[in-house]
Order: C-alpha cells, then structure tokens, then sequence
C-alpha cells in the first residue's frame, strides 16, 4: 500500500509569537501540504518590539522546502483579532473549497492532518456538516467504540471546513437582533444558566463589546444547525495560553493538553446525531462552569 500524502490546502494564521509559529510550522512542513494560505496579522504601532516578532514569523513561514503553492494574505497594519481571522478565513475559503486550519499556537499531532482529509472527503456534500476539528475537551471520557462524535460546540484550535459552510458567516451576527426575541437558544440548550450563558456572549459579540472571529462561527453553524465533528482523542494542544495571548492569557484547564494518535481506518458512526452527554460536559465543565467546579480545575494546576 502506498504511504499516505496529503492533498488538502493548509491554512496558517500567523502574528507575532516566534516560538510557537516554528512548533506549528515544522508539523506542517511534515505534512507537506501542496497548497499553503499564510495569513497574518500586522504589528501594533504602540507594543515595542512587536514589528520585528512579526517580521521574524514571516521569516519562518517563507521557509517552505517542499513542492507547494504558496499564497500569502498580509496585513501591513493591525486589524486585530476579529478583522484580521475573519477577512483572513474569508479570503481562504475564497481561493480553495476546503481547507484544513491552523492557528499559531495549535500545536497538532500529526495524525490530525489525515483525519481531517478523510473526513473532508467524506462530509463533502453533507451539509448537517459544518466543521471537522482536531479538539476533545472529554478528559478521556469516551461514549462510543467510533474515531469521533458529532457536537454542537465549534472547537477551533486546530479545524477544517468547507467553503459551502463559511459562506453563512458573518462577523458582524446581523441576525442576532432577530433570533435573540425567539426562543432559538432554549430550544438548543435544556437548563436556564446555558441559555443566559450564550445569550450574554451573543449579545456581547454583536454590540463589539468581546474582540472576537470565533464566536460568530458558531452562532453561523447554529443558525443552519450544523454540527461539528470531535475526534475522540485530542489531536491538538494549545501552546497559547501566555501573558501575551490575546484571548488565551489566563489560566484554563484546557492549556497545553497532551495528544494522541488517531487509528485508521477510522470507525464512522452509523448514524448522524449530536452526542448530548459529551456536549453536556463540556458546557458544564468548561464553558460555563459553576464556582465549585473553577476552583477545583484551579487547584488541580497547583498539585
């Protein structure tokens, strides 16, 4: 049997951490994927030192040694965050039909690239598909015999997608105003502290009050009532959890989680359904976790 190579696109989004870019890079030049979309950010007038971090990222990017169409999407000024992802993603999905997403500081196994190839293949057409993505927040909480489950939540470090799908984002949630009077996020979530959870992020998202790309994908996927695909072992780590992260400066309990090797052929689910108990987990465990539940993902850091 031949080994495997890849033929989907790479998408990098860059910016200004050295370190963390050559990590992620040198699983990509591994890869060898033979279509790269480098994306970055420009440097903040007001933060010293940052025009040469950027500059020296740029550097390590430029540096492909494989067969590989190389298309670069620069910004000579900061747009931040939420600007700069979403235009970036939008000028991706533009160029190519699907692509496989990486950010800075998602550090991956390498067996996330032929997950996320095989399953671009075969979610293709199937638009109750939205996005396949590298992240298992289950703590080796494991429901099924299969390689992964089907969820509402959109993890992104480290994901694929479709243009089919990114076509229904929007980064400014201009149906939000609309759908906020309904009761579409009680029909999605079943207690109250879920709902004035995502009711508060969604209204903060849209008034601009949270700098933000990722959100509004989510509530894209929710609108079409998409799902995302979650491997059942974490195929990324997120290297990002530092002093100078925009989003990812503090403590969580989800940094730097360990990998593991996805198994092929993988094993497909027989039937297309959200897993309620693993998205159950996650929202009490981690996206909205209670008091107790905080101190004790704290404590457990300090052992």
């Amino acid at each position: 049997m031949a080994a495997w190579q890849l033929t989907k696109p790479v998408a990098f989004l860059v910016f200004n951490r050295p370190q963390t870019t050559r990590e992620v890079f040198e699983q990509i030049r591994h890869a060898r994927p033979p279509q790269l979309l480098i994306i970055a950010d420009g440097p903040r007038d007001h933060v010293a030192g940052e025009a040469k971090k950027c500059a020296t990222v740029r550097d390590i990017v430029a540096d492909v040694n494989w067969p590989c169409d190389v298309r670069y999407n620069y910004s000579d000024v900061n747009l931040g965050c939420k600007k700069r992802i979403s235009s970036g993603l939008t000028w991706a999905f533009d160029t190519v039909d699907e692509a496989i997403i990486l950010e800075d500081d998602c550090l991956p196994h390498p067996t996330f690239f032929r997950y996320c190839e095989e399953l671009l293949d075969k979610y293709r057409q199937d638009e109750r598909i939205m996005v396949i993505s590298g992240d298992n927040f289950q703590l080796g909480r494991r429901r099924s015999e299969f390689s992964y489950y089907y969820s509402h939540f959109v993890h992104v470090w480290g994901w694929a997608s479709w243009s089919r799908a990114w076509k229904y984002y929007d980064v400014t949630m201009g149906k939000w105003d609309e759908l906020e009077k309904t009761s579409w996020l009680k029909e999605r979530f079943h207690d109250t502290a879920s709902v004035k959870y995502w009711k508060k992020v969604y209204t903060d998202v849209h008034k601009g009050v949270i700098d933000t790309w990722d959100y509004q994908w989510t509530f894209a996927c929710w609108q079409k009532n998409g799902l995302a695909i979650l491997p059942h072992v974490n195929l990324i780590s997120n290297r990002g959890f530092q002093k100078s992260g925009t989003h990812t400066n503090c403590f969580s309990p989800l940094s730097n989680l360990p990998v593991e090797p996805m198994s092929f052929p993988m094993k497909h689910p027989a039937d297309i359904a959200r897993d309620i108990a693993s998205d159950d987990f996650t929202q009490r465990e981690y996206i909205n976790p209670n008091i107790l539940t905080r101190i004790k993902q704290r404590l457990a850091t300090l052992r």
